[in-house]
């Protein structure tokens, strides 16, 4: 089965095309099922405003949206209803009372600042090892709480870091370990694969020597698109090159 959970909207600020265009691509490129996962809005005060998610008065048509195409589209594709987040505690009460208020089926975490967006540091972008302790302890915390679905783009430390020293060597291990430890599975992100075609890196994310110990250890993987415009589901090559990899590495499909 051909799938993909990791989906965002306009509404995130740094996506393009409309909702509709995105299940016509998927369905173009033999996807079985979709799911819509735009980044959460977050509870801010007035004086904080983000530059990349929703606003929380989008949510109700954000969530309208993707129950009108689940309905349009229910003889060609399956449609879910998602949001990816951070793990930021002050929220974790508000997140819980919202996704049940609107129906939300699942939540992918997307880890990308810690300790939050307003204070804290942009996650594809940790230059020292406390930087990436600080995203492993996040990390590891979520998965504890068992709210989220699978870990996106787990390897994201990787982006600008720099070599695969024993700092990435520790904080792998133990996010692959806490991953079977939970049964949460582990995201092999391809938008990845384009920041390094753009930022002129031979490696940042994903990671191979972080997908060796996924491997080694036995850990689940989901593929995600991560789209943010609906060309990316056309991009088949890319997709069917991840799946031959994983396959490669021993990684055992999470769904």
């Amino acid at each position: 089965m051909k799938y993909n959970l990791h989906t965002h909207t306009a509404r995130c600020l740094h996506a393009v095309g409309n909702d509709e265009d995105y299940v016509k691509a998927a369905i173009d490129a033999s996807f079985s099922s979709i799911g819509f996962s735009d980044h959460t809005p977050w509870p801010y005060e007035p004086d904080f405003v983000s530059s990349m998610r929703m606003r929380e008065s989008e949510l109700e048509d954000y969530v309208s949206s993707v129950c009108m195409l689940r309905e349009k589209y229910k003889d060609k594709i399956d449609i879910h209803l998602g949001l990816e987040c951070e793990y930021f505690r002050e929220y974790i009460p508000w997140l819980c009372a919202m996704s049940e208020k609107f129906g939300i089926e699942y939540l992918i975490l997307g880890h990308h600042f810690s300790p939050d967006e307003k204070h804290g540091v942009y996650n594809g972008r940790i230059k020292t090892p406390q930087g990436i302790e600080q995203y492993t302890n996040d990390v590891l915390e979520a998965m504890d709480s068992g709210l989220f679905l699978y870990v996106a783009h787990p390897d994201i430390f990787m982006r600008t870091y720099g070599d695969f020293d024993e700092h990435c060597e520790k904080a792998s291990r133990l996010i692959v370990q806490k991953a079977i430890e939970t049964d949460t599975p582990l995201e092999y992100n391809l938008l990845g694969l384009s920041h390094c075609i753009a930022d002129g890196m031979k490696e940042g994310y994903p990671h191979s020597c972080f997908w060796r110990i996924a491997g080694e250890l036995g850990a689940k993987a989901v593929i995600g698109i991560d789209a943010h415009e609906p060309k990316a589901f056309l991009e088949t090559e890319k997709f069917e090159k991840a799946k031959a990899l994983l396959e490669s590495l021993g990684l055992k499909a999470a769904f």
